[in-house]
């Protein structure tokens, strides 16, 4: 193999690898925050560990999208929760709109170093929502928040968690199945 084809061979294969990289870097990026909660990505959970005696209060924060015609808002503002019990909190989503609409919600927590102790056992957010025109949707999420948080030097003193949740459209053409 002359050199030529040697560095024509080498440079196929680094496009390729960076291709590659590419494709792979957003849900690496996803499982790295997942598991680091990096940014206030929360955790996913099927059973709460029991209370504490220590509380924390979170606040709700509900967002769209300007493209997409829905109200959302938590139907509390805010909640006093144990670290540890689980809770559960309502968001309500208006379709304004004369037609069917999908959307997805993205999720946050803050303070960023309390993302990895907020766990969600049930979210509206783990699923694509549609709602017809003019309807009204009351969406659930079930969370808590891992007693770990108190053992965290970082997270430890955290007194108030913020839940936020932007909806955006999935597909603006879309309809319900």
């Amino acid at each position: 193999m002359t050199r030529q084809n040697r560095t024509a061979l080498l440079a196929v294969i680094g496009i390729c690898f960076m291709t590659g990289l590419a494709f792979a870097s957003v849900p690496l990026y996803r499982l790295f925050c997942q598991v680091t909660g990096l940014n206030g990505t929360t955790q996913r959970g099927l059973q709460a560990p029991g209370a504490t005696d220590r509380e924390v209060r979170v606040d709700f924060d509900a967002n769209v999208s300007p493209k997409l015609p829905w109200k959302f808002r938590p139907e509390r503002p805010s909640d006093t929760v144990a670290v540890g019990a689980r809770d559960m909190a309502f968001f309500t989503a208006t379709n304004t709109s004369n037609r069917p609409i999908t959307g997805t919600a993205t999720f946050n927590v803050t303070p960023a170093q309390a993302g990895k102790y907020f766990t969600k056992i049930q979210c509206f957010c783990f699923t694509e929502q549609t709602l017809q025109p003019g309807e009204t949707a009351r969406m659930p999420v079930i969370f808590y928040v891992d007693p770990k948080i108190l053992a965290d030097p970082d997270a430890a003193d955290v007194e108030t968690i913020t839940l936020s949740y932007t909806f955006y459209p999935v597909d603006s053409g879309k309809t319900a199945g």
